[in-house]
C-alpha cells in the first residue's frame, strides 16, 4: 500500500470510528496517538543502533537510572517497555485504557531538561480527552484499541518511512479540516495556499545558506513545514533551517510540535511558543533566562495565516516598537496588528507572506492610515487576490500580502488569481498550473492583461491608497455584444472577427481563406468543412511541424530523466527540471499555454513521484512485487478489512494485461461485451411488449420454465419440485411422466409445466438428469415450433436462449477472470529488467508525451468552436424572426375563429385578434 492508500484506509476508518465525537475534537486523539507511535518507534531504533538487545528493551524501565539518563541525553525523553507502542498492541484483551493513562503520565517526568520546551505537556490535549471516547472504561478502551491497530502499520523509520508519516499526519490534519467547519480555520492552511507562499518564500530565499522562517500563528504547522520543505530544495543542508512557531490555543499549539518534531528536524531547529502573538512579542528571549537572553529575533521569512479580523486590546500599545512607526489597527480587528508584528520580525533582505480578508485592501479609518504609511514606506511588494471559498468553513474573500523590509522599486504589483481553480465539494482549490503562474509572475515581475499589473506608487496615490484589486486589475469576462447590422442582415460582423486577432497573428492567411468581406462591417464564411479547413491551411501546418519537430525527442529525454536515472534522480527537484524543458521547447510556439502544458505535466507526476520514491527506497525489484488488494466490506454489520485479490505495489494489473497478456485480455472482453448486448437485447424484448402480455403468467408465475428478471425465475430453478418426498428415486419420476405426459404441441407452447416435464424426461434417456441437459431439450423442443417474428412467444422463445446463452457466459467470464488475474500476478513477479523499462515506460512517459502532443488540437479545435460560434450567431436575422412570429399569430388567429364561449369570452377573444392582426 502506498501512501496515499494507507493515508486514505486511515481516514475513512478514523471517520467511521469517531461517530458522534466533533472532527474538531477527534484529530487530537488520532494524531496525538501517530505521535506517541513515533516517539515509541523511534526510542526502539534508537536503542537497536545502541546495541540494545531484545532483552535489553523488554527490561528497560523506570528503575534502571543509568539507562533513563542515557536515553533521555540522546533523544530527549524516555520510554519504559510496558509503556512502548508496540507493548500495548502485544497485550491484545489485556490492553486497557490505564496503560495509556499510565503512559501519557510518565512521559511528561522523563523528559530531559535540554527537552522540555519541546516535550512538556504535548499529550495534555489527548491526556484529557481520553474520557470522551466513551463513557465507561471498557468503551473508552476499545475506542483507544481501536485507533492504535488502524495507526500501527504506518512506517516512522527511514527517510522514505518520515515522509510516508509527513504525509499522513497531513493528509488527516486536511481531512478533519475539511469537516470541522468554522473550526478548520483555527488549526489548517489548505495545502494549495501552503505551497504557493512556499514558493514565493523560498524563490527569494534559494541563495541562502543558514535560513530562519517563523510562522506567528501556527496552527498545526503545516504551512510553515511546507515552506520547510521548499526552502530545502535550494539548500545544501536541511539542518541549517531553523523554525519558529508560536501558537494561541494549547491543543493546537500540540499540533505544531508534533508535526515539526516526526519531520525529524533537529531539535535545536525547532522553537516554539505557546502565548498571545499580539499581546507578548515574540520570539524576543527565552522565558527562562529573560535578562541574559533577552535579543529581539529578526528571521529571513515570516509566514502566517492569522484569525480574520479578530478583535484585540490596543490599549497601552502605542510604544510598542512593532506599531510604533505606522499605527494601531482598530480593536475590532486585529487584521494590521498581526501584518505588522511579521513585517517587525523580518530582517532588511527577508520576505513576509500574510494572508488576510479581502477588505485590508480598502477599508478606511486606522486600517486605511496603516496602508498608507506602508506604501509610503514601501514595504508592500505584492498583492494576490485568491479564489472565493477557498478555506475551509469560510467564503470570505481572501488575499496574499507579500512585504519586505527593504526594496528597490517602488511599484506595487497586483495579482488577480480569483478565477484559476478547481471545484472540488464546496470549496475550490488552486491548480498547480495556477500556483505556477502566480510564482512565476511575481519572480519576473509582469504585467498580464486580465491577470496582474505593476503598478507605480504615484497612481496608487491618485487612488488614496485604495488598493482594492479590480481598480488596478480587470479580470472580468467581456460582456458579449450584439452587432446591429448582423442581426438585421445576417453575416459575420467583421470586429467580432477581429477578436480573433491572436490566432490571425499565429496563422498568417488563415483569415483570408476563412472569411470573404460582404461590405466594410461584414463578411461570410468561405469554407463549409470548418475544422477541416483550418488544419489544411498552409501556416496551421507549420505550426503543427513546428510543434512536433520541438517534442520529436520528449520521450527520449523523459526515459533518460525517469527511467536510465530512476535510483538516482533528485525527486523533489525533478518536476522543476522536467517543467523547465517543457518550457524551453514552448518559447518559440505560439498560442499554446504553458501553464496547460505544466498542468498535463502535474497530472501524471504524483503517480510517478509515488513509483519512483518507492523504487529508491526499496530498490528496482520493488517493481515486481504483487501484494494482497486489502478492501473494506461489511461483515456481520461491521466494517472488516479483507483481501479482494492481488495488485502491484507499482505495476497496474491492467496495463500489464494490455502489454503481455493481451490475447487472454481480449477473449475475455469479447465475452464481458457479448454480455452487455445480451442485456441490452433482452431489454429491447421487455419494452417491446404490451402491457398485457407482461402480465401473462409465463412472465409472472416463478413456477414456469423461463429464467430471471421479468420473464421468471423458474428456468434457473428448473429442479426445485424435484427434491420432493413423495419422490425417492430417479425412475420413479420418470414412470409417472411417462404415464401421465406426451409431447406438447405448438397450442401448449404456453403450457410451460408440459413443456418442463417433456424436457426431464428427454433428458433422462440421456442419461444425464441435469439442469443444463434438461434445458437443451426444452430449447430444442421450443424451437420445433414457428412462430411470426414479431409474436409474443416469438420473443418469450428468443428471450430464454438470451438468458440462457447469458448464465453460461457468466460462467465463463468468471472462470477466465480469475485465470487471467492469477496469470498476471504470475506475470509481475517474473518479470525480465527489460520488460519492467517497458512497463514504466508505458506508465510514466507515454501519457505525459500523448498528452503534450494533443495541445496543437486543442488549440485548432477551440479555434473552430470559436468560428462555428460566429456564424451561428447572427444566422437567425431579426427579419427572419419577425416573420415567424407573424406566422405564429395568423395560426393563433386562425384558431380564435373556432372558439365558441359566452358573450364576454367571445368578446375578449375579439380584441385579442385584433391584436393579433394589427401591424403595430
Amino acid at each position: 500500500m502506498n501512501k496515499q492508500q494507507l493515508a486514505a484506509k486511515i481516514w475513512e476508518s478514523a471517520n467511521q470510528m469517531r461517530s458522534k465525537i466533533e472532527a474538531n475534537e477527534y484529530k487530537d486523539y488520532i494524531l496525538g496517538f501517530i505521535f506517541y507511535k513515533y516517539l515509541s518507534d523511534k526510542e526502539i531504533q534508537f536503542c537497536k543502533k545502541a546495541d540494545f538487545t531484545e532483552e535489553d528493551i523488554k527490561a528497560l524501565s523506570e528503575e534502571d537510572e543509568e539507562t533513563v539518563n542515557y536515553i533521555k541525553k540522546n533523544i530527549g525523553y524516555f520510554i519504559a517497555y510496558d509503556d512502548l507502542f508496540t507493548t500495548w498492541i502485544d497485550l491484545g484483551k489485556d490492553f486497557s485504557v490505564d496503560n495509556v493513562r499510565t503512559g501519557l503520565s510518565a512521559f511528561n517526568r522523563l523528559i530531559s531538561p535540554a527537552h522540555k520546551k519541546l516535550f512538556d505537556e504535548i499529550f495534555d490535549t489527548l491526556q484529557t480527552g481520553l474520557s470522551k471516547l466513551g463513557d465507561t472504561a471498557p468503551k473508552q478502551t476499545k475506542a483507544i484499541s481501536d485507533l492504535l491497530h488502524l495507526i500501527k502499520d504506518i512506517p516512522m523509520d527511514s527517510k522514505q518511512g518520515y515522509d510516508v508519516l509527513g504525509f499522513i499526519y497531513e493528509y488527516l490534519i486536511e481531512k478533519f479540516a475539511a469537516n470541522a467547519g468554522k473550526k478548520a480555520g483555527e488549526f489548517y492552511t489548505p495545502h494549495e495556499v501552503s505551497v504557493l507562499l512556499s514558493e514565493i518564500v523560498s524563490n527569494h530565499l534559494k541563495d541562502r545558506k543558514e535560513i530562519q522562517i517563523y510562522d506567528s500563528c501556527s496552527g498545526s504547522g503545516s504551512l510553515l513545514i511546507n515552506i520547510g520543505n521548499s526552502v530545502a530544495k535550494h539548500i545544501d543542508d536541511k539542518n541549517n533551517i531553523k523554525y519558529y512557531a508560536q501558537e494561541l490555543k494549547k491543543n493546537t499549539y500540540n499540533l505544531t510540535r508534533m508535526n515539526l518534531v516526526m519531520r525529524d528536524i533537529l531539535p535545536n531547529n525547532i522553537v516554539t511558543r505557546n502565548g498571545d502573538t499580539l499581546e507578548d512579542d515574540w520570539p524576543y528571549f527565552d522565558e527562562n533566562d529573560a535578562v541574559q537572553t533577552y535579543n529581539t529575533l529578526y528571521v529571513d521569512a515570516v509566514v502566517s495565516n492569522p484569525p480574520y479580523s479578530q478583535k484585540w486590546d490596543p490599549t497601552n500599545k502605542d510604544s510598542d516598537p512593532r506599531y510604533s512607526r505606522f499605527g494601531l489597527a482598530p480593536k475590532s480587528k486585529a487584521d494590521f496588528a498581526f501584518l505588522l508584528h511579521d513585517l517587525f520580525h523580518i530582517k532588511p533582505d527577508g520576505i513576509m507572506t500574510i494572508v488576510l480578508p479581502h477588505g485590508v485592501l480598502f477599508r478606511g479609518g486606522e486600517e486605511g492610515t496603516i496602508r498608507k504609511r506602508l506604501i509610503e514606506a514601501n514595504h508592500i511588494d505584492t498583492i494576490i487576490g485568491l479564489p472565493p471559498s477557498i478555506f475551509f468553513g469560510t467564503g470570505i474573500p481572501t488575499v496574499v500580502i507579500v512585504l519586505k523590509q527593504k526594496r528597490v522599486n517602488t511599484d506595487v504589483l497586483i495579482i488577480d488569481a480569483s478565477k484559476g481553480f478547481i471545484k472540488e465539494g464546496k470549496n475550490n482549490k488552486l491548480r498547480a498550473s495556477d500556483i505556477k503562474k502566480i510564482a512565476d509572475i511575481i519572480r519576473d515581475r509582469q504585467t498580464k492583461p486580465k491577470f496582474s499589473k505593476v503598478v507605480e506608487r504615484d497612481y496608487i496615490r491618485e487612488n488614496e491608497y485604495n488598493l482594492n484589486i479590480p481598480r488596478y486589475v480587470d479580470s472580468s469576462e467581456n460582456p458579449e455584444s450584439w452587432d446591429i447590422y448582423a442581426s438585421m442582415f445576417g453575416g459575420i460582423p467583421v470586429k467580432e472577427i477581429d477578436e480573433l486577432e491572436k490566432y490571425w497573428q499565429a496563422f498568417p492567411n488563415l483569415r483570408e481563406a476563412l472569411f470573404s468581406k460582404t461590405s466594410e462591417v461584414n463578411a461570410e464564411l468561405k469554407v463549409k468543412e470548418i475544422n477541416n479547413a483550418i488544419k489544411e491551411q498552409a501556416s496551421v501546418k507549420v505550426f503543427k511541424e513546428k510543434f512536433d519537430t520541438s517534442f520529436s525527442d520528449l520521450d527520449t529525454y523523459l526515459k533518460q530523466e525517469l527511467l536510465t536515472n530512476m535510483e538516482t534522480v533528485n525527486v523533489p527537484r525533478e518536476k522543476t527540471v522536467l517543467s523547465n524543458d517543457i518550457f524551453k521547447r514552448l518559447e518559440t510556439i505560439d498560442l499554446i499555454d504553458k501553464y496547460e502544458a505544466y498542468q498535463l505535466l502535474d497530472n501524471e507526476w504524483e503517480a510517478i513521484k509515488i513509483d519512483l520514491e518507492i523504487i529508491q527506497t526499496e530498490g528496482f525489484e520493488s517493481a515486481k512485487v504483487v501484494e494482497p488488494n486489502m478492501v473494506m466490506k461489511k461483515k456481520d454489520g461491521k466494517d472488516v478489512e479483507v483481501q479482494e485479490g492481488w495488485k502491484g505495489r507499482i505495476m497496474p494489473f491492467e496495463l500489464v494485461q494490455k502489454t503481455y497478456l493481451k490475447e487472454e485480455l481480449d477473449s475475455l472482453q469479447k465475452k464481458e461485451n457479448r454480455l452487455l448486448e445480451i442485456a441490452s437485447e433482452y431489454e429491447e424484448i421487455i419494452d417491446s411488449l404490451s402491457e398485457e402480455e407482461k402480465d401473462s403468467p409465463v412472465l409472472n408465475d416463478s413456477n414456469d420454465a423461463f429464467v430471471t428478471k421479468e420473464v421468471g425465475l423458474a428456468l434457473q430453478d428448473i429442479f426445485a419440485d424435484v427434491e420432493s418426498e413423495e419422490i425417492n428415486t430417479l425412475k420413479t419420476y420418470l414412470d409417472l411422466l411417462v404415464n401421465k405426459a406426451k409431447k406438447p404441441e405448438k397450442i401448449d407452447f404456453i403450457n410451460t409445466n408440459k413443456q418442463v416435464q417433456w424436457a426431464k424426461i428427454e433428458a433422462s434417456k440421456d442419461g444425464t438428469f441435469s439442469k443444463a441437459n434438461v434445458n437443451k431439450h426444452l430449447f430444442a423442443l421450443q424451437s420445433t415450433f414457428t412462430f411470426p417474428e414479431d409474436s409474443y412467444e416469438s420473443k418469450i422463445v428468443k428471450t430464454g436462449k438470451l438468458l440462457e446463452e447469458e448464465k453460461e457466459l457468466k460462467k465463463l467470464v468468471k472462470v477466465e477472470k480469475a485465470k487471467l488475474h492469477l496469470a498476471t500476478k504470475y506475470t509481475i513477479e517474473n518479470l525480465p529488467n527489460e520488460q519492467v523499462y517497458e512497463l514504466l515506460e508505458l506508465k510514466w512517459v507515454q501519457p505525459i508525451v500523448t498528452s503534450l502532443n494533443n495541445l496543437p488540437k486543442t488549440i485548432i479545435d477551440e479555434l473552430t468552436s470559436r468560428i462555428i460560434k460566429l456564424s451561428e450567431k447572427y444566422s437567425t436575422t431579426y427579419s427572419d424572426v419577425a416573420k415567424e412570429i407573424k406566422v405564429a399569430e395568423n395560426s393563433l388567429s386562425k384558431l380564435i375563429e373556432d372558439l365558441t364561449g359566452n358573450e364576454f369570452d367571445m368578446k375578449g377573444l375579439n380584441e385579442l385578434k385584433v391584436l393579433l392582426n394589427s401591424e403595430n
